[in-house]
Order: C-alpha cells, then sequence, then structure tokens
C-alpha cells in the first residue's frame, strides 16, 4: 500500500456554509486576470491544489502537480510558478473553513483519537504523529501518519503481526531529505460501523529524532508525541470562552 495513497470509502461531499461562500471561493479561480507572473501563478495552483486536497485526499505533491496541469495543460511549469506547501496549507484551511466547517473538526477529533490509540499500543518504539492528523487539516479523506524511532523496526512488524493486522511494506521518503524508510501501512477499522482509517507507520532510527522536534520559525513542528497530541485533543474538547 502506497503510505501516500488515499483511503476509500467515508467521503463526505463539502458543506459550503451557504450558497455565497460557494460562489466567492469559485469566483476568487475563475474571475482573476490571466496568469502573466509567477506569483499569481502560485497563488491559483494552490488553491487549485487546496480543493484537490480536500475533496479528493491526495497528497501535497500529487495536488500540487494535478493543479499545474490543470492550469497550464502539458506545459512543462518552472519550479519558481510552483506553490510551496506553507502556501497550499494556507489555501486548504481557508477551504475547509469555508466548505466544511460542520464536519471537519469532528473528522479531525476522530482521527486524532485513534492516532493516539496506537501512539499507546506503540508506546515502547518511540511513536510520533505527523501530517494533517497533527496540523488540524485532516478530514475524512485523511489518513494518519505515524513516525517511530527505534533501534528495533523489526519489532514494531512483529508486533503487528501479533495483534493480526496486514500491512503492506513500502518505502517513504526521509524527512530529512536522505534515502528512504521502510513504512508498514495497513487499515484499521475500530468498528464495524465505520470505515477503515489508513494509517502508515514509517520506521526510523532512534539517531533521527535528534533535533527533529524543534519548532520551526513559525513556532510549528513537525511532529507530536503522545502526550502533545493528547494536550491538542484536550484543548479542541473544552469549552469555548463566552463572547
Amino acid at each position: 500500500m502506497d503510505p501516500n495513497a488515499t483511503r476509500r470509502g467515508g467521503r463526505h461531499p463539502a458543506a459550503p456554509r451557504s450558497a455565497v461562500a460557494a460562489i466567492e471561493y469559485d469566483c476568487r479561480i475563475m474571475s482573476r486576470k490571466p496568469l502573466v507572473d509567477p506569483r499569481r501563478a502560485r497563488e491559483e495552483i494552490a488553491q487549485s491544489a487546496a480543493r484537490l486536497i480536500a475533496e479528493d485526499g491526495l497528497d501535497y505533491a500529487s495536488a500540487k502537480r494535478k493543479a499545474a496541469r490543470q492550469l497550464f495543460g502539458d506545459t512543462r511549469v518552472a519550479g519558481e510558478w510552483l506553490p510551496d506547501n506553507d502556501l497550499i496549507e494556507e489555501e486548504l484551511r481557508e477551504y475547509l473553513a469555508l466548505f466544511q466547517s460542520d464536519t471537519q473538526p469532528d473528522e479531525l477529533r476522530r482521527l486524532r483519537e485513534i492516532a493516539l490509540d496506537w501512539m499507546r499500543r506503540l508506546a515502547e518504539f518511540n511513536p510520533y504523529v505527523t501530517g494533517a492528523v497533527l496540523n488540524g487539516t485532516a478530514n475524512a479523506h485523511s489518513d494518519i501518519h505515524l513516525q517511530i524511532f527505534t533501534d528495533n523496526p523489526k519489532d514494531v512488524a512483529i508486533y503487528l503481526l501479533n495483534q493480526n493486522v496486514q500491512y503492506d511494506v513500502s518505502e517513504t521518503r526521509h524527512f530529512a531529505g536522505r534515502a528512504d524508510v521502510e513504512t508498514l501501512s495497513f487499515l484499521w477499522r475500530p468498528r464495524r460501523d465505520v470505515d477503515a482509517i489508513g494509517i502508515h507507520v514509517a520506521l526510523y532510527a532512534s539517531d533521527d529524532l535528534r533535533g527533529a522536534v524543534k519548532a520551526d520559525a513559525r513556532g510549528r513542528v513537525a511532529r507530536a508525541d503522545a502526550t502533545a497530541l493528547r494536550a491538542l485533543l484536550e484543548a479542541s474538547n473544552a469549552p469555548s470562552e463566552p463572547e
């Protein structure tokens, strides 16, 4: 199973808060002036990519390529015309707020609860959560991505087999950009009456964790342990302050 593959089933239709919101969003894309400079092209591609991620469950790289093809056809697009992931994430958050605000928070909470459950199961292997489940942009189309930092990766595979979990083995690009790491992917159904969730467990060496949990210049972390994920869940469950 490709760790970037989209989980089948459980798709929720877009739920705009109003017809006006839908029209406004489409107009942002359709009524712009022709693409004449890299900045405008990046914006257009980012908006289209955000829609593809939210509605079809594409990963960032696939959504970016498909969005570029939709706008430019088969013409090769220079790197300076492509948006970075930060811009796509910004557009994705706006899209989710406009179209999925009534469903996405509950879907995110459910995925975080499942991720935390599996991090407890895999606690001896030092698990961290990453991706959309961590940064808050996950929805019904999202998979759970975990990273294990251990010097005994075979023990993780043995543990899953002992739990009767059938997994596929693939490779994921190392987050530091060097080589690939083995990844175990499987479908997990918490209950029979719910759709299966794709879970991907990337196996890293213990030394890879050094410096890997530092926040970036904007205060964001790329991965979080169970304690941090539990805090996010508790914060989302806390009653909001009255205005």
